[in-house]
């Protein structure tokens, strides 16, 4: 097949502002290249393609990012600014679809799902977040009436959050595992990971790690400057470890050196990229039993779950996980998150929108 993937309109490709949609598309596309489709990759002014991903094409469009509905009221109204990212990502698509056999949209965005019946080629759409918004809601809802094979999501608790017409099509997710080297010596630190920004719950965290009197390596693009100020303040000096944004072979490398990762979401995650790329390195996860990591991690397999915003929980979880076999968890991951398995399930769903 000849596949346009379209990037979320929140910044450029490969630097962190995408979250975990920008390892989707990593995995994705390297899938999807491995298995002989032709690649385009639309993106933001700026983007980089991932090493694995060189086979594909990128093409890169001007404009004002989009306004994420992640740090919005759940009323908002929707919302395309002067000179849009995502307008001008989406004219492009319009006006050169036929080059194409199907597009795949990867942005959780009101107007690519509008677009659905409106395109001539095939308009998929991998959902990447869970509720958040009253429109966004609202249209997902008429698209799985209207198009319901055009909607796929990550895991059973996101799709949970939406009023479907029928059982969601689920596909997990998949990594490029051969980059995750299992480390079976960890130092003594645990780790955390993600977007710096209040739904991540870093401070629930912190709290843990100074509990259990362990330095805790935090990973990510700082998006809230105040927040991480206030995190940093609720714990003694030395508690945190700050890395920032960390390219994939420096986030493994990380991820690898620590005994646990804590998995603190505040909100719905639609699945959980990081705790699988722990799991990939031989790490064990203490995570809340909320949303998609709920789903990940198996209690006594490859991590352990604590009751969802209790610290005192979380605590007793890491101390559980700490007694894993790290190479169980490098197992499970393998044998559940493969690039190919996931390539192989994205194939199947957007062929069968060919027919």
């Amino acid at each position: 097949m000849k596949i346009l993937v379209v990037h979320t309109a929140v910044g450029p490709l490969g630097g962190g502002c995408g979250g975990g949609v920008e390892r989707t598309l990593g995995s994705l596309v390297a899938g999807l290249l491995q298995r002989g489709h032709a690649i385009t990759v639309l993106a933001a002014e700026g983007s980089l393609l991932p090493p694995n991903c060189q086979g594909a094409e990128l093409w890169q469009e001007p404009g004002v990012p989009q306004p994420s509905w992640q740090h919005r009221s759940r009323d908002a109204v929707v919302e395309i600014p002067a000179g849009s990212l995502l307008a001008a990502c989406w004219q492009q698509v319009l006006a050169r679809q036929q080059q194409f056999d199907v597009l795949l949209n990867l942005g959780y965005d009101w107007l690519p799902l509008w677009l659905t019946p409106h395109t001539s080629t095939p308009l998929a759409h991998l959902v990447s977040m869970g509720s958040v918004s009253d429109a966004m809601d609202a249209l997902i809802a008429q698209i799985s009436c209207s198009h319901p094979s055009h909607l796929a999501f990550h895991t059973a608790s996101q799709a949970g959050d939406f009023a479907l017409s029928g059982a969601p099509l689920l596909l997990g997710n998949g990594f490029d595992l051969e980059q995750y080297r299992f480390e079976d010596a960890p130092q003594r630190q645990l780790g955390w990971a993600g977007r710096i920004a209040p739904e991540k719950g870093l401070e629930d965290a912190a709290a843990a790690a100074a509990a259990l009197g362990l330095p805790l390596v935090v990973m990510g693009l700082v998006e809230d400057t105040s927040y991480a100020e206030r995190v940093a303040a609720s714990v003694a000096s030395g508690t945190l470890i700050w890395k920032g944004f960390l390219e994939p072979a420096a986030l493994q490398a990380e991820l690898g050196r620590c005994q646990v990762l804590l998995n603190t979401p505040k909100w719905n995650e639609a699945f959980g990229n990081v705790v699988v790329e722990a799991l990939a390195c031989g790490v064990p996860v203490a995570s809340y039993a909320r949303g998609g990591p709920a789903e990940l991690v198996v209690e006594g397999v490859n991590g352990a779950l604590a009751e969802a915003d209790n610290v005192e929980a979380l605590v007793a979880a890491c101390r559980r996980a700490m007694g894993i076999e790290r190479a169980c968890c490098r197992a499970w991951a393998e044998q559940h998150c493969s690039l190919a398995g996931f390539a192989s399930r994205v194939e199947h769903w957007l062929q069968g929108l060919l027919v």
